[in-house]
């Protein structure tokens, strides 16, 4: 696109001027003879009127703009109305120079030769501007001194592709106005900077939207409206939590918190409910600010309402080029719009006005416009809503055809002959309706195919009914409701946007939680390397395997129950009274399970029940001297694994009803049930039975391991009855 105006002819030559205006006047004299001769040879009637060669598409323009300078087409009403042509004479006029617009569609052909051809014809110096649909198609001075390949340049490099027709004229025309020295300079200022001369290929920014960006704008808008303020809903009230716990004091787990004092009556009570709404009153009130913030900066942001520079159009705008190829047609069934090429000609066009009359006198009448369709015309490029619109102005009954002389398409409806309708829609062959040749004339071979339609047709069957094919014609939406962007809330992917905000909100949560506790983590694990001295609270846990062999309970349960025993030899005078006391019942329970007699060694016949239980011992009392504090729970997947640090939701079905239960765990344990990693029964700890017996889990052996799921406390209590008994 930004190549289109490489081949313009710059500002002519004095002397190439006065060669130019002796030339037109010869040129004058000779047609005027021409002409003079042909009346007096050729006499007038209406068969030779009808036969002759209208005038052409230049010779056409060139009358039109010597009764006006500046002409704006009925063809292009959703993007250059007719009633904006008092716009284009304005900016016409700031030239300082006589300037001639052309407002015509893209002839698909080198616009400079239209310039040349209207500018011979109107035989009047000046600058020549052919304007199209996008901008400023072409532009030539004939014999003035004006800048018009530095303006088509700057209007074409400075302004973006959406900016319109009238616009870019607007910026031509105030280029020419600044002089050739500043316009040069402009044009390569321009040319360097968005042609990519200097490493770049930058475009200046459209000053419209699309309306698919629309689309993504109200997605985006339903996205912040419940996305930011669900997201202060659920994370301000978990990082509330998470700085509260922070800075209770630890509970040990299993034991209560000691009441630090009397109450201080019923006041306080009802003052703690009352403050306990004011945060939640405040995270509430922050969402709805989000809420209307998301409101106020959308609208500000994604202010557009259009999504073109076209003005609207008037009621004439849009019946314009209808009442004139009506009003033509009703003087000749075979009209040519004189503002286009004109592919037919005389002999073409007396073949096919022979062809209509005899249909007529057989079938009924045939009306044939040869005129464009385009996508901004009146009905955007719908041949057949522009038959429909023909046939009404014209008021009578026939076949009404419409052949573009721009892209070479046919397009053939029936109303009110007696004529099989699908034939015409359905059973036309593509040959007529297109021209699918490698090599395209000019013509498009318009005359050769309407030929063929008009064999077509008279071949065609006869129907009893009398037809209507164009009934059902598709009708282009209205160019004001075509142009005007949907509103930003409550349309089209809005609604979607709504419930991707929901999801993004949590997920965001999700993630914004796990980076928050695992920043807490973090720092607890570096609090604890810092502090020495006193032992901690943390509590202590063991690594073992959920199945263990004979061989590892045995090996396993001497190593802790030495290692407890020479820790508690050891033990400093600062441990409290009751962890003593807790790493003596534990070493003296584990001792019992393993040495059966009084000769103080471990028996050989210990059952696996009974080292794992020695195991769970010596652990709990290992953890307890280890952390200075007394923790009677432990993991109840694995009691081996030591105390539990936090608990898991099983569910069960006794008679026929589902049941919820929290267990206590420890931390790889409850982490791997979370995560669906694994099983919950293959977690659970599982010892071999005698004599090739199958594996049993450790809550239905014969002994008091199974006691351990109650705590260390039960256990004790079972071991000692167990040791009594045996």
């Amino acid at each position: 696109m930004r190549e289109r105006y490489a081949g313009a002819p710059a500002a002519t030559t004095p002397h190439t001027v006065r060669v130019g205006v002796r030339r037109v006047a010869h040129l004058r004299t000779a047609f005027a003879l021409l002409a003079l001769g042909l009346a007096l040879l050729v006499p007038v009637g209406p068969a030779v009127a009808q036969g002759s060669r209208p005038a052409s598409q230049a010779a056409h323009l060139a009358d039109l703009l010597r009764k006006d300078p500046v002409y704006v087409t009925d063809q292009l009403p959703r993007v250059v109305p007719r009633s904006t042509a008092p716009e284009f004479v304005k900016a016409a006029k700031a030239t300082g120079v006589p300037t001639y617009v052309l407002v015509l569609p893209d002839q698909h052909s080198p616009e400079g030769s239209l310039l040349d051809a209207v500018h011979d014809r109107l035989g009047r110096d000046g600058l020549y501007v052919l304007v199209d649909g996008m901008g400023v198609a072409a532009a030539t001075a004939y014999g003035v001194r004006a800048p018009a390949d530095a303006a088509s340049t700057v209007s074409l490099y400075e302004l973006p592709y959406d900016a319109g027709p009238l616009l870019h004229f607007q910026r031509f025309t105030e280029v020419v106005a600044e002089g050739n020295a500043r316009a040069a300079q402009r044009a390569e200022q321009a040319r360097k900077t968005y042609s990519g001369e200097d490493g770049s290929d930058r475009e200046p920014a459209p000053m419209y939207i699309e309306p698919t960006d629309r689309d993504n704008q109200s997605f985006l808008t339903g996205i912040l409206l419940t996305g930011v303020p669900l997201l202060i809903l659920l994370l301000s009230p978990y990082v509330r939590r998470r700085l509260r716990r922070r800075g209770q004091p630890a509970t040990v787990v299993g034991e209560l918190p000691k009441r630090s004092g009397p109450r201080s009556g019923p006041s306080v009570g009802f003052a703690s409910g009352r403050h306990r709404w004011i945060p939640r009153l405040v995270e509430a009130a922050c969402a709805l600010l989000a809420a209307v913030a998301v409101v106020l900066v959308t609208q500000h942001t994604f202010d557009q309402k259009t999504s073109s520079a076209a003005p609207p159009p008037t009621a004439a705008d849009m019946t314009s080029r209808i009442d004139r190829v009506a009003g033509g047609l009703k003087q000749d069934p075979l009209y040519g719009d004189p503002e286009s090429p004109q592919p037919l000609d005389a002999t073409q066009q007396a073949e096919l006005r022979r062809r209509m009359a005899e249909f007529r006198e057989s079938t009924g009448a045939v009306y044939l416009a040869v005129v464009p369709q385009l996508t901004d015309d009146e009905f955007g490029d719908e041949a057949g809503a522009f038959s429909a619109a023909v046939h009404e102005k014209v008021g009578k009954d026939g076949v009404y055809i419409v052949a573009d002389p721009l892209e070479g398409d046919i397009s053939v409806e029936n109303y009110g002959l007696p004529l099989d309708d699908s034939r015409l829609d359905f059973g036309l062959p593509d040959a007529i309706r297109s021209d699918h040749e490698d090599s395209e004339p000019a013509d498009f071979r318009l005359g050769t195919r309407l030929d063929q339609l008009m064999t077509y047709l008279d071949k065609a069957p006869q129907a009893s009914q009398p037809g209507d094919s164009g009934q059902g014609a598709e009708q282009a939406p209205e160019p004001v409701e075509d142009n005007t962007l949907h509103p930003l809330f409550f349309h089209s992917d809005f609604w979607p946007g709504l419930v991707i905000g929901v999801l993004t909100a949590l997920v965001t949560f999700g993630i914004v939680a796990a980076l928050i506790r695992v920043g807490g983590a973090l720092i607890s694990l570096r609090t604890k390397h810092r502090v020495s001295g006193a032992p901690t609270a943390t509590p202590v846990s063991f690594e073992a395997p959920s199945d263990p062999s004979a061989s590892y309970l045995r090996r396993t349960a001497r190593a802790e129950i030495a290692s407890l025993g020479e820790e508690f030899d050891r033990q400093p005078q600062s441990l409290p009274g009751a962890v003593r006391i807790r790493v003596w019942d534990c070493l003296d329970a584990a001792t019992l399970l393993m040495d059966h007699g009084p000769d103080g060694r471990f028996d050989e016949d210990t059952t696996a029940p009974e080292l794992a239980a020695a195991i769970v011992l010596a652990r709990s009392g290992r953890a307890a001297f280890a952390s200075g504090t007394v923790i009677d729970t432990c993991c109840v997947f694995n009691p081996m694994h030591g105390a539990a640090t936090r608990t898991h939701e099983v569910r069960s079905t006794e008679r026929g009803r589902l049941k919820r239960r929290r267990i206590p765990v420890c931390a790889p344990c409850g982490l791997a049930a979370m995560k669906g990693q694994t099983t919950t029964e293959s977690l659970q700890l599982t010892l071999p039975g005698a004599a090739h017996e199958a594996r049993l889990g450790y809550t239905e052996v014969v002994g008091p391991l199974s006691s351990a799921q109650r705590g260390i406390s039960q256990l004790l209590d079972s071991v000692r009855e167990y040791a009594g008994v045996r």
